[in-house]
């Protein structure tokens, strides 16, 4: 486990942006940064953190957790569908097939929980029953196993806050056809499936999840992040019933320990956030190596900072190796 005085001495040196200029034209969403390239897609994932559609700062090591993690899933799920990866030259980079965003965040929950506004127990403590289409039965309470697991779909927003959407209603506005829609909806529940069983061996719950997919060809494709502490909640399993007997949270190993922070504050994504403490910042990077440790099997890889250069020198000898890239 990389101590807390690693950590605390790499705040100031956290990964907020890389700029390549001979890479072109750099876009940016909450967490990566990215450039085109002819077909292909050069992904650096920063440190960046982000919480109810804010960027709230950055968390030493969490880029690389998220990308090597993402690396590993991406392997584990191939023969479930196709996805995006061609190849993972450094720590914090990955070199993508370039595919058609289809616009919709498909959401899965196992577990009814959460605080952010999209959540369904949210909705459900105020008393909404049928919530993202989907009708619930009364009775349940926060952080209790659904008795199956539910898509709850959002709008994906690079930028603001992703809005709930309904199967009625991605059908109606043809957002995707009923064809491509349905392809996603049985790639959701076996990846999600797939998760559950992997983490499970670990000793992880994996609560509720997110997945993005794009077109190639024509043909379905997952793109993104997959299985992260970002876009993920896990919890201790042998922990887990003890804890929703007392009404307590579960044990996580995710965004959600941030969520819950920020939440005691009095804040949910509305005007200026607080502050990220020295510690909360400590305890989310060893929460988010310690995750990936559990779910790999692996010591988490030594990765020094700064981090621009090693970054810029390890895509460079990617592009001399491939023409095609430039």
């Amino acid at each position: 486990m990389v101590t807390s005085k690693k950590i605390l001495q790499s705040i100031p040196l956290s990964l907020q942006s890389v700029d390549i200029p001979s890479l072109g034209k750099k876009s940016s969403g909450k967490v990566r940064d990215y450039y085109i390239l002819n077909d292909k897609r050069v992904i650096i994932t920063t440190d960046r953190q982000s919480a109810f559609d804010v960027i709230l700062g950055c968390i030493p090591f969490k880029g690389a957790v998220l990308n090597l993690l993402s690396a590993f899933w991406f392997e584990k799920t191939k023969d479930i569908v196709p996805n995006h990866i061609i190849s993972i030259p450094d720590p914090n980079v990955t070199i993508s097939k370039e595919a058609e965003l289809i616009p919709i965040e498909m959401v899965i929950r196992g577990y009814i929980s959460g605080v952010t506004n999209t959540s369904i127990w949210g909705s459900y403590e105020k008393g909404e029953r049928i919530i993202y289409g989907i009708k619930f039965p009364d009775g349940l309470r926060k952080n209790q196993k659904l008795p199956e697991p539910v898509i709850t779909p959002t709008t994906k927003a690079l930028k603001g806050h992703d809005e709930r959407l309904t199967e009625k209603e991605i059908l109606q506005k043809k957002i995707v056809s009923p064809k491509i829609w349905k392809q996603m909806k049985e790639a959701t529940l076996a990846l999600f499936e797939r998760g559950i069983k992997i983490c499970a061996k670990a000793g992880i719950i994996l609560v509720d999840t997110k997945y993005e997919f794009g077109l190639l060809d024509g043909k379905l494709i997952l793109i993104d992040e997959l299985h992260t502490p970002d876009g993920s909640r896990f919890w201790i399993k042998k922990t887990y019933k003890g804890r929703f007997e007392k009404r307590q949270e579960p044990e996580n190993f995710d965004k959600e320990f941030l969520r819950l922070w920020y939440a005691k504050k009095g804040y949910k994504g509305d005007g200026e956030p607080p502050k990220m403490s020295k510690q909360l910042i400590v305890d989310l990077s060893q929460r988010y190596i310690s995750i990936y440790e559990k779910i790999t099997g692996k010591k988490f890889p030594s990765v020094k900072y700064p981090m621009g250069e090693r970054i810029k020198d390890n895509l460079g000898k990617v592009l001399l190796k491939d023409s095609k890239l430039v």
